[in-house]
């Protein structure tokens, strides 16, 4: 079923519901990641990186559950999951473009070993423009950079 998605900003008190969304969706889409691993960045995004950043959010408009959320720094999409129940309905398109239109968010990294969402960002109007080795945390789960292409203006 399509809905018809909006914009909400999540408050501390939902940081509890993004970790869980953060959570199922890795594990749907980050197969590679060792459980050990997936714990551990759980409670860093819970307890660090949530406030580290601009959230962004788009609720279920029925269960008011959070169906998928992004994060924005400095011009760069620092964060965005969606919560399996909810791909292929469009929030995380949804979510992007809000990012990108009204955050100044054109800056991105996926990781290598995640195809489905590497081919969702390039077909979003990003490239790849650089690569690393290792994550943030320095441990070999490689890391492609995107930026944006923007629209020639007429």
């Amino acid at each position: 079923m399509q809905h018809k998605w909006a914009v909400t900003t999540p408050h501390s008190t939902d940081f509890d519901a993004l970790a869980k969304v953060w959570e199922a969706s890795v594990r749907a889409t980050h197969d590679f990641l060792p459980d050990s691993y997936i714990v551990l960045l759980r409670q860093l995004v819970r307890d660090q990186y949530l406030d580290a950043v601009m959230l962004i959010c788009c609720k279920d408009p029925i269960s008011k559950r959070i169906a998928g959320f992004a994060g924005v720094a400095a011009g760069k999409v620092e964060m965005l999951f969606i919560h399996p129940d909810y791909r292929g309905q469009g929030v995380g398109k949804f979510l992007l473009m809000f990012a990108i239109s009204e955050l100044n968010a054109e800056l991105l990294d996926v990781n290598e070993q995640n195809p489905q969402a590497t081919g969702f960002y390039l077909k979003q109007g990003f490239e790849v423009i650089g690569r690393s080795e290792k994550d943030g945390m320095g441990h070999p789960y490689p890391l492609l950079h995107l930026r944006y292409k923007r629209p020639a203006r007429a």
